[in-house]
């Protein structure tokens, strides 16, 4: 009898002890890889939520960049790590959605092995052209793309990108046939349009109001839902009457598959939080960035997010041709 009731004090002890240890959570600094190299905005946005979660959590959430395959590198890495909280990841397209469709050889499978926490941010994309170009509305460009049939261009931030399924997304729309040019990132395709060598770039919003605000671009749509509270004289490409060509990059929080319910609650209340900052919200707020808030800031609806920007991404694949390589 004596040695029954030990053991079931030993059990009950256990269970204690595991219960302590996770409402503990974190005891020791947190680990939140970044699948891009330093610069940009997603960098950007795992530094700032590093340091206000690091004020939520009582510990120091510590970015590390993990750059590499399109963010398949950080990706892989996570998705095998130990669920126990103290490794994340700042999820995006490349990794989330694009990489799982092109790459042939992803070494993680992202809705299996990836938890969503919750999504961060979302950016637009803009269709723009130079300042001196004659179409002044979405609808001219078009009209002056079908004119021209194989002549009117529109730059991108490399074949895959979120920028290039935008602009196949675009011409599934509209009908435009532009001709996709690829570049390796937004920085070197800028000059050319700026040098009249491409007629037009699909870009995130961010690196677009830079060149709005000098004088030398012309913005004529984005490609997000809404309009963008910093630009809001430009209208969305449903609004200019195509409907169908959404996509936003994003940002949001992923931990490996397999969490213990109290240490995802921890992180969704430390992301929740974070995200009503003032100041952060203003930081990115004012890059063009809309902070996430109510169920896309959950793990439902951040999974809820994911799927549907998986399927438009397939279209955008399906419609350019691509095949994993």
């Amino acid at each position: 009898m004596t040695t029954r009731r030990m053991l079931l004090a030993a059990g009950l002890g256990l269970v204690a002890s595991r219960a302590g240890a996770q409402q503990g959570y974190p005891e020791r600094p947190v680990r939140l890889v970044i699948p891009y190299a330093p610069g940009g905005t997603t960098d950007l946005f795992g530094r700032l939520l590093a340091s206000r979660m690091s004020e939520r959590l009582g510990q120091p959430v510590v970015a590390e960049n993990r750059a590499g395959a399109g963010g398949s590198l950080a990706g892989e890495a996570v998705a095998n790590a130990k669920p126990d909280g103290y490794t994340l990841m700042v999820g995006s397209n490349g990794p989330l959605t694009v990489n799982p469709l092109l790459q042939a050889h992803l070494g993680y499978d992202p809705f299996r092995q990836l938890a969503p926490i919750g999504l961060g941010i979302t950016v637009p994309l803009t269709v723009e052209v130079r300042a001196d170009s004659p179409a002044r509305t979405v609808q001219e460009f078009v009209a002056m793309a079908k004119a021209q049939p194989g002549r009117i261009t529109a730059g991108s931030s490399g074949t895959g990108s979120s920028n290039h399924m935008a602009i196949e997304l675009f011409n599934a729309a509209t009908g435009a046939g532009v001709v996709h040019v690829p570049y390796r990132g937004s920085g070197p395709m800028i000059p050319d349009l700026l040098a009249g060598n491409v007629s037009s770039l699909f870009d995130q919003l961010t690196t677009s109001l830079p060149l709005l605000r000098e004088g030398k671009v012309r913005l004529l749509a984005v490609t997000a839902p809404r309009r963008s509270p910093l630009v809001p004289e430009v209208p969305t490409l449903a609004e200019a009457g195509y409907p169908g060509a959404e996509m936003v990059t994003y940002n949001g929080l992923v931990a490996p598959a397999g969490l213990a319910p109290e240490v995802t609650a921890r992180l969704v209340r430390a992301l929740q939080e974070s995200l009503a900052d003032a100041g952060l919200r203003e930081r990115l707020e004012g890059l063009g960035a809309e902070v996430a808030s109510g169920a896309l800031a959950t793990p439902e609806g951040f999974a809820a997010f994911i799927r549907e920007d998986f399927e438009r991404v397939k279209r955008a694949v399906e419609l350019a041709g691509l095949r994993p390589s």
